[in-house]
């Protein structure tokens, strides 16, 4: 009697079960890629920078957190457990989440928080993407220790557009902070002023040797071959700072934004927002001896009140060189790279009209939503018997047309799922400013936000044109905003105010970059154009965490479509409840 198909299947499947990456993940070959299984044990561990020791919240006991590795194609399966006291939920910066909504994880928007001894099992899979990724807590500010990179390789049996390189390195910039930051971020809100700075900036979770009372084993080190091309997988993950990067005397190919391939072009300096990701080749020079080469982060900024933290981070690419032997004394003998100024607003600009998409995509050429909406800092009221230390006695808020987006107490993609909004939101987010005013010049007479939790529906596979205004009411400030759910390609950008009439005739949609973190510029604005066809509630934010939490947030209901593929699943049954 002959064996069926089914079972051959089901035999083959079974034997090419393997083991990657042993310590993070197993796997077993699906129809089209591999179902990767990862455990997150969300534990508090000691760690010691800066000659100051305190317990954090970590993945596993590790900061960073362990990578994630994948392919174009694979299903991740990664479940969380919480052992510590602090609510925590994780999103998954940047993967797409087609039809997998409840798996996103921005605390109050696609779930409840996950309770300390409780569990939760994320699962999607990831659709079309290729590069470097990452994930990180989305609740309060506890993603300042709790983040790490996901590394989505090609498809088997395809290759990268690009050389293939010798060896990949993730490269994850981050902060440090001596003091807790779920106290610093509740001292901000109470008082209304700006928080206070963090105490470094940190390559791979090292602060390097500029700081006081850095150890020498506290610097990041790439130990290089000469004549390799080498893979840096580059992320921000710091709370409020986005950041220029140099290598002395070395350049950079940019070869991918976001998961998402562009043309490749050269650079000898990076600039990188928080929550964007960058894949960049880099050649090592054709050298016999040990030499070092200092690569330095420092922060960019044009805030005009507040204080931010005017540091430098800064490793070592070091050619042929025995780690354990490189003292720390003869890196601070090293020159320095030369790296913008702090305020250098033309680089930035200049920057992003560098990347332009590998093909030319699938930018929509139609549009049936149009929306403009100002990004930017405003004032709430002091409360009566406080002193506030906000502009003019007032507390720093921020806003979307104007509006502080109010957190729920329960998740909205579940409360709209079942039909039990209970006067939660509304779905009456203004499509324009309520008020116009000159949004880079002289600030309107009154400067306080409105407060509410209001939310945009869009029909299922419409398209979406989406100009941000940033606004000068307190200082022009970059503001890298962030879609979760989608990808989005960036059509124009611009200073000023946004002209209706002629800016529109500048957009590029033959080949502009697809992103899901992108920057409203300092005193100017950008537009994004994107295809609704992900059913969900999905936030869009900005990445600079304080502004975050000053309001600087809303979000988008996309509708079920007709078909069974187009419509949203039924949520796990061990969603967390609030």
């Amino acid at each position: 009697m002959g064996v069926s198909s089914t079972f051959l299947s089901a035999f083959f499947f079974l034997s090419c079960f393997i083991c990657l990456y042993s310590d993070l993940a197993i796997a077993k070959h699906a129809a089209t890629g591999v179902t990767r299984h990862y455990k997150f044990n969300i534990r508090m561990q000691n760690v010691t920078r800066l000659c100051h020791t305190k317990s954090i919240i970590t993945v596993n006991g590790k900061f960073p957190g362990p990578r994630i590795i994948a392919r174009e194609g694979d299903r991740l399966v990664i479940k969380v457990t919480n052992h510590v006291p602090n609510n925590i939920s994780i999103h998954w910066h940047g993967i797409r989440q087609l039809r997998s909504g409840w798996a996103d994880g921005p605390a109050y928007i696609t779930q409840c928080p996950i309770q300390m001894g409780q569990s939760y099992v994320y699962n999607f899979t990831i659709i079309g993407q290729t590069g470097t990724l990452w994930y990180h807590a989305h609740v309060s500010w506890v993603r300042a220790t709790l983040y790490g990179p996901i590394v989505i390789l090609p498809r088997r049996n395809t290759s990268y557009p690009f050389v293939k390189p010798y060896k990949e390195v993730p490269i994850i910039f981050g902060e440090w902070w001596k003091a807790d930051t779920e106290a610093v971020i509740n001292q901000a809100l109470r008082t209304g002023a700006g928080p206070n700075n963090s105490d470094a900036y940190t390559i791979n979770g090292l602060p390097g040797p500029l700081y006081n009372c850095s150890s020498p084993k506290e610097t990041f080190r790439l130990n290089v071959r000469p004549g390799k091309t080498y893979l840096l997988r580059l992320i921000n993950a710091a709370l409020n700072d986005e950041l220029f990067l140099k290598i002395t005397n070395h350049t950079f190919t940019v070869v991918d934004a976001d998961a998402s391939y562009v043309k490749p072009f050269e650079t000898d300096t990076i600039f990188i927002t928080p929550g964007q990701t960058s894949n960049v080749l880099i050649k090592t020079k054709n050298l016999t001896s040990n030499a070092k080469f200092l690569m330095a982060a420092r922060p960019y900024s044009t805030a005009a009140t507040g204080t931010f933290d005017n540091t430098t981070v800064v490793g070592v690419l070091e050619y042929n060189t025995n780690i354990m032997s490189f003292a720390n004394i003869s890196i601070k003998s090293l020159p320095l790279p030369s790296l913008p100024a702090i305020n250098d607003t033309s680089f930035v600009a200049n920057w992003t009209n560098k990347f332009h998409s590998f093909g030319t995509g699938n930018v929509p050429q139609t549009v049936q939503n149009r929306f403009f909406f100002t990004v930017g800092l405003g004032n709430d009221p002091c409360p009566k018997n406080q002193t506030c230390q906000g502009p003019n006695g007032t507390k720093f808020a921020a806003s979307v047309n104007n509006i502080s987006f109010t957190l729920p107490t329960t998740a909205l993609l579940q409360a709209r799922y079942f039909g039990k909004s209970n006067n939660l939101f509304s779905t009456n987010f203004p499509r324009y400013p309520v008020n116009s005013f000159n949004y880079t010049g002289t600030p309107p007479n009154n400067t306080m936000v409105s407060h509410g939790t209001k939310m945009v529906v869009l029909p299922y596979n419409t398209t979406v044109e989406l100009v941000m205004q940033g606004t000068t009411i307190f200082g022009a400030e970059n503001h890298p905003l962030h879609l979760h759910g989608f990808n989005f390609y960036v059509v124009g950008q611009g200073n000023g105010n946004f002209n209706s009439t002629t800016d529109t005739t500048t957009y590029n949609l033959v080949d502009p970059v697809e992103r899901n973190t992108v920057g409203v510029p300092s005193g100017g604005w950008v537009a994004v154009r994107f295809r609704a066809d992900n059913p969900g509630v999905w936030f869009m934010h900005c990445h600079i965490e304080i502004h975050l939490s000053w309001g600087l947030r809303m979000a988008w209901v996309v509708m079920d479509g007709r078909l069974p593929n187009q419509k949203l699943p039924p949520p796990p049954s061990d969603l967390p409840k609030c």
